[in-house]
């Protein structure tokens, strides 16, 4: 077996950010890429098999390139830097944070951190209706409220609206205090905190009190006309078809919807049918109407969160094929 060996230039600006702490990146690469890497002073000496070393310097430069335009580098940048380079696709990394979608209100930016968040953020631009499936922690949900926020901030449409399905994941809370807000405020809950992340409280506030931004169950839509508003329906997997068929034709002119929904984490009664599920199959030919189906490979929270869903896709997986009576 021979030995490649070869050698990169890395800035000394960007080392300590490109290697992690306790050059914890480093070993992430060198583990899964099986090669050796040496540095001395800007030059990092790559050794292994030659196929290996090429990836390798793929994934360098890419999150190389992302720390140069100022990005810390996470173990979710180098794990999907790595996840990209079995397909050679590592030279897209560096087009993912170009376009930042707002800025939260502690002045971080908001932008797209995989491939299949790009493609959504621009279906998000370009399609009246647009439907983001996905599992847990692929931003299906904070990305269309930073692309609500920007658009109502630049006046391109008048009031938010933000609405989810008032059903339990799971477990039954049993009867509620306070009036009817406060009884539906627990199931809205996940929607308020990006508000407050990206707009601020005050801000929120101010313009919950004006109208202009509305958090409210699902039920609530029936009846209504939603003109120039830009509306988003969260956990739609656990809407009823009648309930989305509704949804869908409260949209008016001027306006822009938003569905996401996990159709692994449906919290409706075993038997029941997915109004998501149906919408897909109905809507999948319809023109102005995008779907963008993410997958574990965009999960953005901590990487354990990736692992988790990952190994839940292999067990649901092995279930279906062994059929139900096993």
């Amino acid at each position: 077996m021979n030995l490649f060996e070869k050698s990169i230039t890395i800035p000394a600006d960007c080392v300590a950010n490109v290697f992690g702490e306790f050059d914890c990146h480093i070993k992430r690469i060198e583990k899964t890429m099986g090669v050796t890497m040496i540095m001395r002073e800007e030059q990092l000496k790559i050794m292994g098999l030659k196929s290996s070393v090429e990836k390798t310097i793929e994934v360098i430069e890419s999150l190389v390139s992302l720390a140069g335009r100022g990005n810390q580098i996470t173990e979710q940048n180098v794990n999907y830097a790595l996840s990209l380079s079995a397909e050679h696709r590592t030279d897209e990394v560096v087009e993912l944070d170009r376009d930042v979608v707002c800025h939260t209100v502690g002045g971080k930016p908001v932008k797209a951190k995989t491939l299949g968040q790009k493609q959504y953020l621009d279906a998000i631009d370009n399609n009246m209706v647009v439907f983001g499936v996905g599992p847990a922690g692929t931003g299906k949900t904070y990305l269309a409220m930073a692309k609500a926020i920007t658009a109502f901030k630049n006046d391109e449409i008048n009031r938010i609206i933000l609405t989810r399905p008032a059903i339990e994941a799971g477990e039954k809370l049993g009867f509620l205090p306070g009036d009817l807000q406060s009884k539906v405020d627990p199931y809205l809950r996940p929607l308020y905190d990006a508000l407050y992340e990206i707009m601020g409280a005050d801000s929120f506030l101010k313009n919950m009190e004006k109208g202009l931004i509305e958090v409210a169950p699902l039920a609530y839509m029936r009846g209504r006309t939603l003109d120039n508003a830009f509306i988003v329906l969260d956990e739609a997997q656990n809407t009823t078809p009648a309930q989305m068929k509704m949804f869908l034709t409260r949209i008016g002119f001027g306006s822009k919807a938003i569905v996401t929904g996990d159709l692994s984490q449906k919290d409706i009664p075993k038997d029941a049918v997915s109004g998501l599920d149906v919408a897909l199959k109905v809507l999948k030919r319809v023109e102005g109407i995008k779907v963008c189906h993410l997958t574990n490979q965009d999960v953005v929270r901590h990487p354990l969160v990736q692992r988790i869903v990952a190994a839940y896709d292999e067990y649901e997986t092995k279930q279906k094929k062994k059929g139900p009576h096993s």
